[in-house]
């Protein structure tokens, strides 16, 4: 399952001083595979998009960040739907 994670933090939480948008995230997460990531620095805001085995996977991958961050988690496809 693939699913796309924007993530935003505030400039006073901002990771910048250490260690960047790494720390936000656990990228060893059995299941999990990042197939992109994309940030718009000055607006503090980075998108995942994630391959999941499990969605319970997504909330191991973004614990790191949970008193920093909010995120908004969607499902999304690689192909559109067929009528």
């Amino acid at each position: 399952m693939l699913f796309m994670i924007t993530q935003v933090h505030t400039p006073e939480t901002c990771p910048t001083d250490e260690g960047g948008a790494d720390v936000l995230i656990d990228k060893k997460v059995p299941g999990l595979t990042v197939k992109g990531r994309w940030g718009a620095w000055a607006q503090h805001t980075v998108w995942y998009l994630v391959e999941v085995d499990s969605p319970d996977a997504i909330q191991k991958f973004l614990n790191p960040g949970m008193k920093r961050c909010t995120c908004t988690v969607t499902p999304v496809a690689e192909s559109p739907i067929k009528r």
